[in-house]
């Protein structure tokens, strides 16, 4: 008999055991049970509270009187625990315990808890759990009853729950809900208190909707806590912006015949203003006053900022009246709110009048009222007007706070005082005080601005410290800003540094920068330091993979970019057209038009539909390998497929015809490019003129300096430049010069490259002292000579005979840094072995 004892007490007492943490509201769905691999170990839920075997002649009477003479003794017996739990099942106790209850001791039964518990490894039900809490309240031990209540709901004490409840924290709720009603009605506004307490206080960090749920279900079944409770837990929700949970909280305590006082209708009046439902807290102040309820300070402060906060002032100005004339004095929150509410309606001079009204009523402005002129000043832009404030302030013994400082900052900014900003974010840093992260940002961006990067990445350090991430277009912005100043390395370490924090940039931050590793050349080099940035968390998009081809190709690697397009398939991520672009540009660059060619075609095969750019790199590139006719019946496809011409892909193929000498080429797609209203650029009509000049027609080539003008275009110095070239050719120096003046007369002035046309044009015409006017007219403005001006002079000077000059020339060259070339030297010899071209002409005379 005592084996199979031992048996059922084996399957009774080893069921599910709760210690899990509390993870979600009440009003989720949840399961805390763990899974076992026994059926027979789960005890099953305790009967129905009201069906409970509450008649000790239907429970096994020698159980029950042993229990009894346990429980009911002043102090607990260990010896006769230990004899009596072999004999138990947490069932069987529960059903002794709530019959026992009239004759338990508290403080012996809360030891006999802990003593099996804990020496015996014996395992109570929730419910069991849930009548001594009810008991201890009963007897004022509010302490050890609410310490046991935390206990339950965090999972510390084992417990069995119950598989049918959605959760457990719902099963406790319900559990002393549903006790209460067996229970002295004077216990139940204590347990009830209890309970909402406790979630509200010692669970906060779990959201107050826990008590607002738990709150609900004893509502339900008409069980509410004291006034002060219900005031309690709904200052708590309003504080935590649980605003629609507080309005369920209002109802049922409206539907449960609380009559609310004071406190409570304040409550409820700021809840309504902070969700924006400010005529429903108007409603409820006259409900207040209706029932006879007074309104205090706080209640009027709380509707006056909430009609200040929703730009109502007249109506909050009534209200003021209202509580003078209800001899509710105004208090300085009063005021601040007031002032507070006109600030942000950018009314200052109505904020002034109520700042000098409540001083003259004897209240000093408090650092808040302060603070707020102060922000308001600055957000206006009015700094000065905000220092002023800032040094009444001072004068007052009131010392800026991080509030005030950081308007000041925001104020400095707006008003582009930046250096001002700058002395103040550090003095924030100096003394300690809290920065926000607008503050940081607006500082470090302006910074990044004026490219004073040492400075910016100062305050980054300082924003990392404090673990404020700067956002990510300031990141974006001070990355692309050290890389264009060439400041590449410090990008990676600031990068890195963020990674060392836990903020990831983001992929746009992360493509600035590989732009700006990109641009700066050396690819690999680049790619080197990018596997190591892959390493540690850098995640490549399209983007990405695009920057990195487009630097490998404008590097000449155009295999390196073959081998990350391949590489970005495989991690799943697709070429776009533009990823085809890159390659096409580079293998025309790199003169492969062959290759160009299959990798056009492929890109047309895999579904991809080439744009007027890819059409204009392909053209370009036959251009350049000198296949004009491919590139014009790309031209021409082109055209077929109506999509929008512009002048590049035109262009590429009239230079082309133009270097050739195919002048009627060219110019039948000058007029084609007309006729089908493309837009000529300065690019074409310098092809055009570089064309006629090549062919001697610089007279039709001026021509098109006028036709420029007609189509709304400036000639600008290229164009110019090409025509003194081509009248420099002919030696006709004389309309060079009428150029020169229509340049001067459009404000267009010659560049190096002029100069050096002029000056050589000149020297082989034997005219040198005009080449050397020239030459001194353009070190004069300011144009440095470059060594192919210096070689057409001295090579000049040379054919002259000239050959001491054109050596002091070469002096100057390198005193001016600038090098000797091949061709320098190599005039210099022959002018040094050949009669000059004067004596030349002058032995052909005499003979």
């Amino acid at each position: 008999m005592q084996s199979l004892m031992d048996m059922r007490r084996l399957t009774i007492t080893k069921p599910i055991f709760i210690q899990s943490p509390l993870k979600r509201p009440l009003t989720c769905i949840t399961t805390t049970l763990q899974k076992q691999h026994q059926i027979h170990t789960q005890a099953p839920p305790p009967p129905p509270l009201l069906q409970t075997q509450t008649n000790p002649q239907a429970l096994n009477q020698i159980l029950l009187k042993r229990v009894s003479l346990i429980l009911s003794n002043p102090s607990l017996d260990c010896a006769k625990c230990k004899e009596l739990v072999p004999h138990l099942s947490p069932q069987e106790f529960d059903s002794c315990f709530l019959a026992l209850k009239s004759n338990v001791n508290p403080k012996t039964a809360l030891n006999f808890f802990h003593f099996v518990s804990e020496t015996c490894k014996f395992r109570f039900t929730a419910r069991s759990y849930c009548v001594l809490i009810h008991l201890l309240v009963g007897n004022d031990l509010l302490s050890p009853a609410r310490l046991l209540l935390i206990r339950l709901i965090d999972g510390k004490v084992p417990a069995f729950f119950a598989r049918n409840f959605e959760s457990r924290h719902f099963e406790i709720a319900q559990i002393m809900a549903d006790l209460n009603l067996v229970f002295e009605p004077v216990i139940r506004v204590k347990i009830t208190d209890l309970l909402v307490h406790v979630y509200s206080t010692q669970f906060k960090h779990l959201g107050f909707g826990f008590a607002a749920d738990v709150f609900s279900l004893l509502a339900k079944k008409g069980l509410f806590p004291s006034l002060k409770t219900c005031t309690f837990l709904l200052s708590s929700l309003v504080k935590a912006n649980e605003l629609k949970k507080s309005y369920e909280v209002y109802d049922f305590i409206c539907l449960g015949g609380i009559i609310p006082d004071v406190h409570l209708f304040s409550t409820m009046i700021n809840a309504f203003c902070k969700g924006h439902r400010e005529d429903d807290a108007i409603g409820l102040f006259s409900k207040m006053e209706k029932l006879g309820v007074a309104p205090n300070v706080v209640t009027y402060n709380n509707i006056i900022h909430g009609l200040c906060k929703s730009g109502r002032l007249d109506e909050a100005y009534r209200f003021k009246e209202k509580m003078v004339k209800e001899k509710v004095s105004p208090s300085l929150i009063t005021y601040s709110v007031f002032i507070n509410g006109l600030i942000k309606l950018e009314k200052i001079d109505e904020a002034n009048c109520v700042l000098k009204e409540m001083s003259e009523l004897g209240f000093v402005p408090n650092e808040v009222v302060y603070n707020t002129l102060i922000d308001g000043y600055c957000k206006m832009g009015n700094i000065s007007e905000a220092l002023k404030i800032r040094d009444d302030m001072l004068s007052k013994g009131i010392s800026p706070n991080s509030v005030t400082l950081n308007s000041l900052i925001q104020g400095f900014c707006k008003s582009d005082q930046i250096g001002q900003a700058e002395n103040v974010l550090e003095e924030m840093i100096v003394r300690g005080l809290p920065i926000n992260q607008g503050s940081f940002s607006m500082v470090i961006n302006w910074l990044c601005l004026k490219f004073r990067f040492v400075t910016a990445q100062h305050f980054i350090r300082e924003m990392l410290l404090r673990n404020l991430r700067p956002n990510d277009g300031l990141l974006t912005t001070l990355v692309s800003g050290l890389c264009k100043a060439g400041k590449q390395g410090e990008a990676v370490e600031l990068w890195c540094r963020l990674l060392g924090k836990g903020f990831v940039p983001n992929i746009v931050t992360s493509n600035a920068l590989i732009h700006g590793l990109c641009k700066a050349g050396n690819m690999q080099e680049t790619l080197k330091l990018l596997r190591d940035m892959l390493d540690r968390g850098l995640v490549f998009d399209r983007i990405t993979y695009n920057t990195l081809i487009s630097g490998c190709c404008k590097e000449g690697e155009v295999k390196e970019g073959f081998k990350l397009k391949e590489e970005m398939v495989k991690k799943g991520i697709q070429p776009d057209i533009y990823t085809y672009n890159l390659l096409l540009h580079g293998l025309c660059n790199a003169d492969k038009i062959d290759e160009a060619s299959r990798l056009w075609h492929e890109c047309k095969k895999n579904g991809y539909v080439p744009n007027v750019y890819t059409y204009g790199v392909m053209i370009d590139g036959y251009c350049k390998a000198n296949k004009v006719e491919e590139g014009e019946n790309l031209l021409n496809e082109l055209v077929s497929k109506k999509l929008e011409l512009n002048s590049v892909v035109y262009n590429s193929l009239i230079r082309a015809y133009c270097i050739n000498g195919n002048m009627n080429a060219a110019f039948r797609l000058h007029d084609d490019m007309k006729s089908r209203g493309v837009r000529l650029s300065c690019a074409t009509y310098s092809s055009l003129m570089h064309g006629l000049c090549n062919i001697g027609l610089v007279d039709d080539a001026k021509h098109l300096l006028d036709e420029m003008r007609k189509e709304g275009l400036l000639p600008n110095v290229v164009c110019y430049t090409t025509i003194i070239g081509g009248y420099s050719k002919l030696g006709q120096m004389n309309k060079v010069n009428n150029v020169l003046q229509e340049m001067s007369s459009h404000n267009i002035h010659p560049n190096k490259f002029t100069y050096t046309i002029m000056i050589d044009g000149f020297c082989k015409l034997g005219k040198t002292k005009e080449a050397a006017k020239l030459l001194n007219e353009m070190t004069e403005k300011g144009i440095l000579p470059d060594a192919v001006t210096y070689n057409a002079f001295t090579n000049g000077l040379c054919k002259e005979g000239k050959v001491e000059e054109a050596f002091k020339v070469c002096d100057e060259m390198s005193s001016g840094a600038v090098c000797l070339d091949e061709i320098t030297y190599t005039t210099l010899i022959d002018g040094c072995h050949q009669p000059s071209t004067a004596k030349i002409k002058n032995d052909q005379e005499l003979s």
